[in-house]
């Protein structure tokens, strides 16, 4: 794996701020809210032409009671395990705190390389801020000033972590990862998932909605495969939204829809398909991406042998544009089909890159025009000349006609179903284009 950076240090230093700015990218949620960065947050970043994976964690309150602010630490705790070497990042303006100190102790006793960085330096020039050489108390070693909002030191600072990473082995590429986005309205067990997953903490998990306010990458592989998941935070409905964190975690999860392969939508079973389950799995069908519906929390329904085949009518019907999307009922808690997941996420992500050839799909073409005709109007009938693929991610088809017209939604949903039971295509949308050619070009 690539070597990884983490930046830690005490609330309200400035890390999301370091974070962005070294990433070059809005990516961490900004705010002045301490304990804004409540996950571990992920990001590529390159420095002398070296890939890292840089990450920003929530800030460590070393005494502290607050279950959210626990789990931070136990969330800076993970990264510090797993980082090649870390940012102590300090902040100028308040001086060395006690707290800065413990999380000092913290990072010396990890045994891992510690860069230490003094932030809100932000004057240039040859006079450096005096008020720095306190931090040489910490006693590790020479602090780098740098200014996050400005930019300034950032230069030294990754050079000095540079010297920390192992030398450059021939990264293997990872095409052959499946990224998968964890999508879903708040509270339906998405970080529980990821969670029994990985066998570790990884995300936040409480039950206070909107706990997960930034979309979370975590690297996963098994038997089955190498996986990308992404943890987004639950999307509310748009009235709802008013807090701007809260915005940007929506549009966080949008985003993360338009970097997955595989879209896994979670819907509470004890609950059913809610309108805003319809918005969240609509964003991942007019995205065209894989999908997986996902019904957890199964444990806990009373069931008898029909609640399933009810259950799955129901979803059918309140997601009548997804009938593609294979179901499965899970729980997160216990485990139950937990591992069923994955190979579904495999066959969603195959049947969205399949490629069919030119002479099959105009066979399948020929013979359903044979079995019912193309519509008329006006005594004009369509005529299908040929259809074609041009892309995958998902199946897209492009279908040359004499009037694009005549060529009915209806009928387009026919040929879509002729194609579907001919080749599959099971969890995948597929898109088609309608192209009028002339019949004099014909």
């Amino acid at each position: 794996m690539k070597p990884l950076i983490a930046i830690v240090g005490r609330p309200n230093v400035g890390k999301s701020m370091l974070f962005n700015k070294l990433v070059g990218q809005r990516l961490s949620i900004v705010e002045d809210t301490p304990g804004v960065t409540r996950d571990r947050l992920y990001a590529e970043a390159e420095w002398l032409n070296r890939k890292f994976d840089l990450v920003d964690t929530g800030g460590i309150e070393p005494g502290t009671d607050s279950e959210i602010l626990a789990f931070m630490r136990q969330q800076a705790e993970i990264a510090i395990q797993n980082a090649t070497v870390i940012i102590f990042l300090c902040d100028v303006k308040t001086g060395l705190t006690a707290s800065d100190q413990e999380v000092a102790n913290m990072l010396l006793r990890s045994g891992k390389p510690v860069v230490l960085a003094v932030n809100k330096m932000d004057q240039v020039g040859s006079t450096t801020n005096p008020d720095i050489y306190e931090f040489y108390n910490l006693g590790l070693g020479d602090p780098i000033a740098v200014s996050a909002v400005h930019g300034h030191g950032t230069g030294d600072l990754l050079d000095e972590c540079f010297k920390y990473f192992p030398p450059e082995d021939e990264e293997e590429e990872e095409n052959d990862v499946i990224k998968v986005a964890i999508i879903g309205k708040p509270n339906v067990g998405k970080s529980s998932l990821v969670n029994k997953i990985l066998g570790e903490k990884r995300v936040i998990v409480s039950d206070m909605a909107g706990t997960t306010r930034d979309a979370v990458d975590s690297y996963f592989e098994n038997q089955k495969g190498k996986y990308l998941l992404i943890d987004t935070a639950g999307m509310r409905k748009k009235s709802k939204v008013d807090d701007p964190i809260e915005k940007f975690s929506v549009l966080r999860a949008t985003m993360a829809i338009e970097r997955a392969d595989v879209c896994l939508i979670m819907i509470d079973a004890n609950e059913g398909v809610t309108e805003q389950d319809t918005k969240v799995a609509g964003l991942a069908h007019e995205a065209g991406k894989a999908c997986i519906i996902v019904v957890n929390k199964w444990d806990s329904i009373e069931k008898d042998d029909k609640t399933m085949d009810r259950m799955r009518q129901d979803v059918r019907r309140d997601l009548s544009y997804m009938t593609y999307a294979p179901i499965v009922f899970i729980s997160a808690l216990t485990g139950q089909r937990v591992d069923r997941i994955f190979d579904l996420i495999n066959y969603v992500n195959d049947q969205a890159s399949l490629r069919i050839t030119t002479g099959m799909l105009n066979s399948v073409l020929a013979d359903a025009t044979a079995r019912v005709q193309p519509p008329t109007d006006k005594g004009r009938r369509l005529k299908i000349y040929y259809m074609t693929q041009i892309g995958i991610k998902p199946p897209h088809f492009v279908c040359f006609c004499n009037d694009a017209k005549l060529f009915h939604f209806s009928y387009q949903r026919y040929l879509e179903n002729q194609i579907r039971s001919t080749f599959g295509l099971e969890g995948t949308p597929v898109r088609l284009t309608i192209r009028q050619k002339s019949d004099k070009e014909g």
